[in-house]
């Protein structure tokens, strides 16, 4: 978590680097429509306590400090000093979030005392700004925060019970998110219905600040600092034809919390405008601030109107199982998607990613709702922690998933600091290169998994037997600890070379990806060694950056035995002569190296194919593993397709 206000050259400069926009906008051009109806809707929420959430989908990541800082202008009013900014990411901790530790000065000396931390800090104290807390990923939101979030949006009181602190708070926060339209579904839907006004915003163009506060008009911004300064704003009645309107706008399966933010969007449009009804025509304004589709309104006295099917969403397709989801071609696994580099170096960011998601570029929902149409699988409890939980992990030690601006001198982001240092050495004039404390960016980094499930699944022992049920208690161990899954697969159809394994690492057992590799048809050549090698290289990296933080780890092999690819042909990508029983010696030297891993917090297990001949194969392979052997299916006659150790 971080209170660290953006850079100066993102307060000075804004977003916008575009050449041409910006000659655009030094001739007087108006912002964009996206733009604008951004700017309405975080006067919204500053106005209506009942609105204090705004959640943008598929946001750049460079966007979100100055938008943040965009909602700190409007929450302070002209000519004042920018509300707080509260940072909440995948390492906030509770700790971090209800309380804070302060020194006192007493009679006897310095003590310490603990405080209302930073997401109540600002509850009734007269005259201090509401802080804007902002989560650039809240799919990457860590529980602590998704519970506070829970737990103050829209909610009149809140009672705060927590290591020595007990307080009762009125919640003024506003809340400021992101997230990607197709990971939405990944969300508790508890959390994504605290948030009331929803833009897509895959397309936004953001000006100067200063210029879009002044496209609004100016009776707005002196309502919403009245409205944050604790003045109650005019009360405004909505019709009856209005809340109809709503429930047309939003069709007949909604929620009551969807239909209950429309309507209050409405009326915050309706004060703002200094008019005291809210009717059907600010019904459809806040639609069309959120994106959604609006037909055309009826008569305030006529017949009612069918319901608008444009903007009511399809139901969510239930993803199956099938083998050809990710079918690949033979040059598919060689080939990487790297983060682009044709960036200019005058451009400062508050925040880059790293890499890029496997699987081409995810899907984009141009709905305020996309949740109802995300392709995904979502957490049973996504909002309780696992029921077994150790310390943790330290927060520098997790996968580095982006930069921001540094508080300390921990971990920092060398290359970002650099080139942010590159782009004011000309405005500096110094002799030599220069880094200010300004310029210093540290990572920003992803929470560790503390479990870890590693699967070797061999394709060619399968043929008609379907592991499923078999892998189902593994499968369902990772589930419900949310641990990381490691994915090794052997003798698959479509491998882009028969010789080697391959091996991707997943979030959790939600990914698609893993279906895909359970129900993958069998291929002829079986490289069990470099599956085992790759498995072994899998838990040694887990085990040395986790350090004591992995509490928990499987081995899971699903085998056969038969490996008829020597480790040395899985190296070269070569294959000469007969090979013999060389790719079970292999194999069985491979297992001997995971054997002598940390045997406290490893367990392996091998799941015997039952496959005659050579059934004894699975039970030498689990000897050397120091492993359990499991029976996968009864032993009968061989219907797989694999090749026999010793053929080609």
């Amino acid at each position: 978590m971080s209170t660290e206000p953006p850079s100066d050259a993102v307060r000075r400069a804004g977003t916008d680097t575009d050449p041409e926009r910006g000659a655009r906008h030094q001739q007087g051009e108006q912002p964009d429509d996206l733009a604008l109806r951004l700017c309405r809707a975080l006067v919204c929420a500053a106005v209506d306590p009942a609105l204090c959430s705004v959640l943008l989908f598929d946001l750049e990541p460079r966007l979100l400090d100055p938008v943040a800082l965009l909602f700190r202008r409007i929450l302070a009013g002209a000519g004042q000093p920018e509300a707080p900014l509260v940072m909440l990411g995948a390492t906030s901790r509770d700790e971090d979030l209800w309380t804070r530790a302060a020194l006192r000065q007493e009679a006897e000396g310095i003590a310490f005392h603990l405080e209302p931390g930073p997401l109540i800090q600002a509850d009734g104290r007269p005259g201090a700004l509401p802080p804007v807390v902002a989560v650039p990923d809240l799919c990457r939101l860590s529980v602590a925060g998704m519970r506070g979030a829970v737990q103050l949006l829209g909610a009149d009181v809140a009672v705060v019970e927590h290591a020595g602190l007990s307080q009762t708070a009125w919640p003024r926060a506003r809340w400021l998110a992101a997230c990607g339209s197709a990971d939405a579904g990944r969300i508790s839907s508890h959390l994504l219905d605290r948030f009331a006004i929803r833009l897509p915003a895959a397309d936004l163009r953001l000006p100067d600040a200063e210029r879009l506060l002044g496209s609004l008009p100016p009776a707005w911004l002196e309502r919403a600092a009245r409205a944050v300064g604790g003045n109650d704003a005019p009360a405004v009645t909505v019709t009856d034809e209005a809340i109809t309107r709503v429930g047309r706008l939003l069709g007949p399966d909604t929620g009551v919390r969807r239909q209950l933010a429309l309507a209050r969007l409405a009326r915050a449009l309706a004060a703002l405008e200094g008019e005291h009804t809210a009717g059907v025509a600010h019904c459809d304004e806040a639609a069309r601030l959120m994106g959604l589709a609006v037909t055309e309104s009826p008569q305030p006295a006529g017949p009612a109107a069918g319901p608008a099917h444009a903007a009511s969403a399809p139901p969510r397709p239930v993803p199956r199982p099938r083998g050809d989801t990710v079918r690949r071609g033979q040059g598919d696994q060689t080939e990487r998607r790297w983060a682009e580099t044709g960036q200019t170096l005058l451009e400062t960011e508050p925040a880059e990613g790293v890499g890029s998601a496997p699987g081409g570029t995810p899907a984009v929902f141009a709905t305020p709702y996309p949740e109802d149409r995300a392709d995904v699988l979502r957490d049973f409890a996504p909002l309780r922690s696992p029921w077994q939980r150790t310390p943790g992990t330290d927060p520098q030690r997790g996968v580095v998933i982006g930069s921001r601006r540094a508080r300390d001198l921990n971990d920092l982001a060398y290359v970002r600091t650099v080139r942010e240092a590159a782009v004011h050495q000309r405005v500096r004039r110094t002799e030599s290169f220069t880094v200010s404390p300004a310029d210093l960016h540290s990572h920003v980094r992803a929470g560790a998994p503390e479990r870890l499930l590693v699967l070797v699944l061999d394709h060619t022992c399968r043929g008609d037997w379907d592991w499923q049920d078999t892998l189902t208690p593994y499968l369902q161990w990772a589930y419900t600890m949310r641990a990381a899954v490691h994915v090794v697969e052997i003798g698959g159809a479509w491998a882009a070379d028969e010789l080697k394994a391959e091996s991707f690492a997943l979030r959790s057992v939600l990914d698609p990806r893993l279906l895909a590799a359970l129900y993958r048809p069998p291929g002829r050549a079986s490289p069990l060694a470099h599956g085992i090698e790759q498995a072994a290289l899998a838990l040694r990296r887990a085990f040395r950056q986790h350090g004591s933080g992995l509490a928990e780890a499987w081995l899971v092999v699903v085998t056969d035995g038969r490996g008829n690819v020597p480790l040395r042909a899985s190296h070269t990508g070569r294959l000469g002569g007969p090979v013999g029983a060389e790719g079970v010696e292999d194999a069985l030297n491979a297992a001997a190296e995971v054997r002598s891993m940390d045997r406290i917090r490893l367990q392996t297990v091998v799941v015997d194919a039952g496959r005659e001949p050579y059934g004894n194969l699975p039970a030498a392979l689990a000897d050397t593993l120091g492993a359990a052997v499991v029976e996968g299916r009864g032993r009968g006659p061989d219907t797989g397709r694999g090749g026999d150790a010793g053929e080609w």
